[in-house]
């Protein structure tokens, strides 16, 4: 197992909690998608276990390098 990808697994539990917030948060504000709750979070979960991965994998290269992007 690379460094990277260590780094991409403590990273992936903050990236899936980031983006169910972000779902459940939508779906429980707009009053529109209020009744279908119950039938979206499931979904959002879901959709939130799968994202976080590459979400986080594109995340650990960064967090890896010295001095970031730009450089010094």
């Amino acid at each position: 197992m690379t460094t990277e990808t260590r780094i991409a697994l403590i990273i992936y539990g903050l990236a899936n909690a980031v983006v169910f917030g972000t779902g459940a948060i939508t779906i429980l504000s707009i009053p529109s998608l209020q009744e279908q709750w119950p039938y979206l979070l499931p979904i959002v979960v879901v959709l939130s276990l799968v994202l976080a991965w590459p979400i986080a994998k594109a995340i650990a290269p960064k967090l890896r390098s010295k001095y970031g992007k730009n450089g010094r």
